[in-house]
């Protein structure tokens, strides 16, 4: 079989531990055998990241700047444990809010649904995707040790000369203390996107902050969005029969569990990375959720796995025991990325690759085929595939698909 040629590059972001293995996996058995890419490759991969003073990283972004597709592996973010483990220069902030605050835009996240695999929300019959702000608050923030008594103070210098100057709280002894912030311009980007997202996807919109509490921090963001909403799409929406509304993050998330999905879910970065993570596993596995980070205008697309690195089975792999890792989220990011990559290009043969490579995932977890957490799911009598095993098995139907 010819290999499908694919005209521009793409941005592989290769990363840690056990999902690194995996990457390399998916690559030699699932991608290079039937498409003739080139890629630009770094290495996210935590003593690559200290070695370049994390300069990867934003090399990394930059690239998929220019060639518009990124693809990339899980990655450690390192907390005290992670710097002593790595011998670490510094504690590197997270790879991800790296890129995000580059790139812009914003991720989705929506889970991959699998019939026989059984979700812990039952009421859960249809996807719930969470557009989730790619910019600023906790991932850029500021934080520090209070070493004992004192008083903190923020404090804004306006270019004209204006100064704003607030006591944040007066210090009786040793605490913590964090400044964060967000700016307009990426706030609006934000609504843009989740708007034209949910009519595209035909999905109404919900808006979720604690702005009760955030009275300035979380209204600029409710205010945004019922601004453009109001100016640029209530009309589409009210036409194509959807609703936009804003609720308190803690209704939300009540009112989530109790409905039964398809809609879109704009939550700010923190809020984002929580909920996702809730939404996967309700729908069965946080190894079956997809991730892209898309611009406001749709140019730029990185894709990735929303789980993380899998340490545990990367300590099972390091003494030579077999593990029984999920691939499918990465194999999706491949998938999605692709995609975009086809869209760019107007490469309609790597699309139906890529589509066909998704359905063959699912597909192969419907006949029975699959790895041990989703079989644990399914019940004590379903047996379960090795990593390898389970994306040879994979590989196997897909060469049987596409010679179909």
């Amino acid at each position: 079989m010819a290999k499908i040629k694919v005209a521009n590059p793409v941005v592989d972001l290769d990363g840690d531990e056990m999902t690194r293995i995996i990457w390399k996996l998916i690559k030699d058995k699932l991608i290079f055998p039937f498409l003739d890419l080139e890629i630009d490759y770094y290495d996210l991969g935590m003593e690559h990241r200290d070695a370049t003073e994390d300069r990867v990283t934003v090399e990394a972004a930059e690239a998929i700047k220019r060639h518009g597709v990124g693809i990339k592996c899980a990655t450690i973010t390192p907390d005290e444990a992670r710097v002593k483990e790595f011998n670490l220069k510094k504690m590197w902030k997270s790879p991800n809010g790296t890129i995000r605050n580059i790139l812009g835009g914003v991720v989705f996240r929506e889970p991959i649904i699998c019939r026989n695999v059984p979700r812990l929300i039952p009421g859960w019959t249809q996807p719930i995707i969470v557009g989730r702000h790619a910019f600023g608050d906790q991932y850029k923030a500021t934080d520090f040790k209070v070493p004992g008594k004192g008083k903190l103070t923020i404090k804004f210098e306006g270019e004209d000369g204006q100064v704003i100057e607030h006591e944040v709280f007066d210090f009786p002894g040793s605490g913590v203390a964090m400044g964060m912030y967000n700016v307009d311009a990426s706030i609006r980007e934000f609504a843009h996107a989740c708007f034209s997202y949910g009519l595209n996807r035909k999905y109404p919109v919900y808006l979720s902050t604690k702005n009760t509490i955030l009275k300035a921090y979380d209204g600029r963001f409710k205010d945004i969005f019922a601004e453009i909403y109001e100016a640029e799409y209530a009309e589409k929406f009210k036409a194509a029969g959807l609703t936009y509304e804003h609720r308190l993050i803690d209704d939300m998330v009540a009112s989530a569990l109790k409905w039964s999905g398809a809609f879109i879910w704009a939550c700010k970065n923190y809020d984002g990375d929580v909920q996702s993570d809730q939404v996967a596993q309700g729908f069965g596995s946080l190894g079956l959720m997809t991730s892209v980070l898309i611009t406001p205008d749709g140019k730029i697309m990185e894709a990735e796995a929303a789980h993380g690195t899998v340490t545990r089975h990367f300590r099972q792999h390091q003494r030579g025991e077999s593990t029984s890792t999920n691939s499918i989220a990465s194999i999706f990011a491949w998938t999605q990325g692709l995609s975009h990559r086809a869209k760019l290009d107007g490469n309609e043969e790597l699309a139906r690759f890529s589509k066909t490579l998704e359905r063959i995932c699912v597909e192969t977890v419907e006949s029975g085929s699959m790895t041990k957490d989703l079989a644990l799911l399914v019940g004590d009598t379903q047996g379960w595939l090795t990593t390898e095993g389970f994306i040879d098995k994979v590989a196997a139907n897909l060469e049987k698909a596409l010679a179909a």
